[in-house]
């Protein structure tokens, strides 16, 4: 007899799972696609899982102290802006090997049509990258990461939908070839999807590997040379001009609150004597992402400062983190005859 899927099977307990990878330094589209969302699921009822996805990087990262900087800079991260150890398990992948095992049992039900259809390995190799094998493969082992917590809903972007229907395909392969035993996670959504969609410095979507991105922590004469970066053209300020047409406006809308942005849009809309420029804008802008990132990013400097609490935070979530991983591995082991 198969034991039943974990905590979540036959009750309402909500169990959250998103990871993020370390590839390099976080940005803005990090921040309002991803970690606001984790921090902010904290405080609903349930269990809260967030892992720092050190096998994932490897199919980009090849320097070892590189990468695990890298890890200990997105703990910090997540921490100086606010996740609570005590709230969400935060681990780092490589401390729970299950999921390679899981990995490997799941594509052996998983087609390569499905994988070929990845649309971030598609965009991959057009952007250049080598298509090795663990970047081919790299839905299966984001589908282990999702099932094996018994995850039921993960927040995602909508670029990130495709992720995890793979997921619930290969968890339903899984389950019709040998019964019940992982359970079926949903994607969760941002509340705003306008928000989560971060444009970068170009106008593109912010991302590390266009060159486009700002620093979530970036601060002083570097802040403003990135702000400085967003494209404007020569109007002079008292011309009217329409805000949506404003890249530096999409930016605004990030950080300022509703009745401050009307004001500037109406205020950039009229013209006029008392229109403000280009500079105007991007000062705000400035004065807003430090109101915003300030005081996390002194806490950082103070994590950062103290490695090992931050090693002490991710080992104890992997302590918590790895039972749940292993009752699925000797479920899914036990199903398929291995046990």
């Amino acid at each position: 007899m198969i034991p039943s899927p974990g905590f979540c099977a036959g009750t309402n307990m909500k169990t959250y799972l998103s990871g993020i990878q370390p590839s390099g330094r976080l940005h803005l589209g990090n921040y309002f696609g991803a970690i606001r969302q984790h921090i902010a699921l904290q405080e609903q009822p349930g269990e809260h899982y967030y892992f720092i996805a050190d096998y994932h990087a490897m199919t980009t990262v090849r320097e070892p102290e590189r990468l695990r900087e890298l890890v200990r800079d997105v703990a910090a991260t997540y921490l100086a802006l606010g996740l609570d150890p005590q709230k969400a398990v935060l681990w780092r992948q490589s401390d729970v090997p299950e999921v390679c095992e899981l990995s490997w049992m799941l594509s052996t039900v998983t087609g390569m049509g499905l994988l070929e259809r990845a649309h971030s390995y598609k965009d991959k190799l057009a952007n250049g990258f080598k298509p090795s094998v663990g970047l081919f493969a790299y839905p299966v082992l984001m589908a282990a990461d999702i099932l094996a917590y018994d995850a039921t809903h993960v927040p995602v972007g909508k670029d990130q939908v495709q992720h995890l229907e793979m997921t619930q395909d290969m968890a339903g392969y899984f389950n019709g070839a040998y019964g019940e035993v992982f359970v079926r996670p949903e994607a969760l959504l941002a509340d705003n999807e306008a928000m989560a969609k971060v444009p970068g410095l170009d106008g593109q979507k912010m991302s590390k590997s266009y060159g486009n991105d700002v620093w979530i922590f970036e601060e002083g004469k570097a802040l403003k040379k990135a702000v400085g970066r967003i494209p404007t053209d020569s109007r002079p300020p008292e011309e009217p001009k329409e805000p949506r047409e404003l890249l530096l406006f999409d930016f605004l809308g990030l950080f300022l609150g509703p009745d401050e942005l009307a004001d500037w849009e109406a205020r950039v809309r009229r013209g006029g004597p008392d229109a403000p420029g280009y500079g105007h804008l991007k000062a705000r802008l400035i004065a807003a992402i430090d109101e915003c990132f300030g005081p996390a990013r002194e806490r950082r400097k103070q994590l950062l400062a103290d490695p090992t609490e931050i090693d002490r935070v991710l080992a104890l979530g992997a302590e918590k983190a790895g039972p749940r991983a292993r009752a699925t591995r000797d479920r899914a082991l036990l199903a398929c005859g291995l046990r």
